[in-house]
């Protein structure tokens, strides 16, 4: 069942990452080894078909192999590092009125189960599940049935992922007065205001929480600190944009929100290995290299 649904995702494959016409579904499909790539995950199942991938956020790793489904669920800058190729995956976007609507049909509101601490899991993937995940996938053989049926399918995985290991997190995804909320809600705000000066008071009203509450959650779900978290985003799209090659250092640091250049290479030095310009250089040269073979 598993080849079944690592054909199915290479069929309709479009690069490295693909937007597909159902709704909520990305398709992941790699064929040769790549360097580490920076991500930026966003609420999400990650259901593996073939091969295997790392992730490293801060201070917590985990690996997902053939076979398995990783649930994240809050936005978290992450290095990505594919273990084993080919890699085929299919990825859930997680949209919380969509799941809320299902446990209201259920009359299962309770949060049931407490999850274990952080804000990723990982576990198999049971034969219903990747049934249902290649019927998913399989309707973009039939586009006109996307429509009347993409829904129901994906209602039917998360169903039985409610079902799973991962329905204890995915119950608490829909709550909106609790810790994971407020640390989730926190750091969603650093992604969409990471420019910005970082003032942890503020965070901390987002967050409905102390600072000292706030570092703890914060941590234990991200693998960072609240600062160390705003760095990581503006050190990736600053790569980015250097590796996009319309930029230069300053111009790169000033973008994102650095006041200071030398601060700037300090940091990206430091998380990267190399000088802004020469990482950025060193990229191209690997993309190119991946590209003529």
């Amino acid at each position: 069942m598993l080849d079944q649904l690592a054909t199915a995702i290479g069929r309709h494959r479009d690069g490295l990452w693909s937007q597909s016409a159902v709704p909520h579904l990305t398709l992941v499909a790699l064929d040769e080894p790549v360097a580490p790539v920076d991500l930026l995950y966003e609420p999400m199942i990650c259901f593996i078909a073939d091969g295997a991938k790392s992730g490293i956020a801060g201070d917590r790793s985990w690996v997902t192999g053939r076979g398995e489904m990783f649930l994240n669920s809050l936005v978290l800058p992450v290095t990505a590092v594919f273990e084993r190729v080919p890699y085929r995956s299919a990825v859930l976007r997680l949209d919380g009125r969509v799941l809320s609507d299902l446990l209201l049909e259920l009359d299962g509101t309770a949060p049931g189960p407490a999850a274990e601490p952080g804000e990723q899991i990982s576990a198999a993937m049971t034969p219903e599940l990747v049934d249902a995940v290649t019927r998913w996938v399989g309707l973009l053989d039939s586009p006109d049935d996307i429509r009347p049926l993409a829904a129901r399918i994906e209602g039917e995985i998360l169903y039985r992922l409610l079902g799973s290991p991962l329905g204890p997190l995915l119950r608490q995804f829909t709550l909106a007065d609790t810790g994971a909320a407020r640390v989730r809600a926190a750091a969603a705000w650093i992604a969409a205001h990471y420019r910005e000066p970082l003032s942890i008071d503020l965070i901390a009203g987002v967050a409905h929480m102390s600072t000292a509450t706030l570092h703890r959650r914060f941590k234990t779900a991200t693998g960072m600190s609240p600062l160390r978290f705003q760095k990581q985003l503006r050190l990736q799209e600053a790569r980015r944009q250097l590796i996009a090659g319309n930029t230069t250092a300053v111009l790169a640091a000033e973008a994102v929100g650095y006041a200071s250049a030398t601060q700037f290479n300090r940091e990206y030095r430091r998380v990267y290995g190399l000088p802004p310009a020469q990482d950025a250089a060193r990229v191209r040269g690997r993309l190119a290299d991946a590209g003529r073979g």
